[in-house]
């Protein structure tokens, strides 16, 4: 192994530890291409599947996976989707199964951070699907929340406005308006994709929330 990929096994075998005191389960795999097995083994033939959008989703294939006609796919992104359909599917999947997604970010204290502008991703990892799988790349890890929070203002929600291609602040300067701000500071423009903000740390359902870390770089 190289420098970088002992000191991501370390980094992740903290974690993982913290994310199991939190009473979550936790899982390692070194590359992309070991997440789509890892996932197979925590659903059953017949789930319904819900997802929040996720670039690293995709990167892994797990987008794909979820598609095979074995399982029931809550499609949010079918074509031809009026506005109130597409509510009716993001409302779905608050019944589903299995509910899959990535994270903003997940500290070193084991805390998984996340922010959202239309409250489905947030919401559906609170409460609701009777399982929820986690994907993080290594890039994601942070040492506490203050950095959790930085991480999104200067990477994650630059980078998501810009493939969504939102009107906010962070799209025309690269960073949030916040970033010298509070916890939720920020642009006050209609396109805002930082709403609803949820830290999910000690959990009461242990192992409803199963975290693979990735042991290279994913997402935004």
């Amino acid at each position: 192994m190289t420098p970088q990929q002992i000191v991501y096994e370390k980094q992740a075998a903290l974690v993982m530890e913290a994310l199991r005191r939190n009473r979550m389960a936790a899982y390692y795999v070194p590359t992309a291409a070991e997440v789509v097995p890892l996932v197979e083994t925590l659903l059953h033939d017949g789930d319904s599947i819900a997802v929040g959008g996720s670039v690293t989703l995709d990167q892994c294939g797990v987008s794909d996976l979820i598609r095979d006609p074995k399982y029931r796919f809550i499609n949010r992104y079918e074509a031809g989707l009026t506005k109130e359909q597409l509510n009716d599917r993001m409302r779905e999947a608050f019944f589903a199964d299995v509910f899959l997604t990535s994270a903003n970010a997940v500290t070193l204290n084991g805390e998984l951070y996340n922010v959202d502008g239309r409250a489905n991703r947030v919401a559906a990892i609170a409460f609701g699907p009777k399982s929820v799988i986690v994907v993080v790349g290594i890039n994601k890890l942070v040492a506490d929340l203050d950095q959790a929070a930085k991480r999104v203002k200067t990477i994650a929600a630059p980078q998501n406005v810009e493939r969504l291609g939102c009107d906010t602040a962070c799209a025309k300067s690269g960073v949030c308006a916040g970033v010298k701000g509070g916890l939720t500071a920020g642009c006050a423009t209609d396109g805002r994709i930082c709403c609803q903000y949820l830290i999910s740390a000690m959990q009461r359902e242990k192992d409803r929330i199963k975290v693979i870390l990735v042991g290279e770089p994913l997402g935004y």
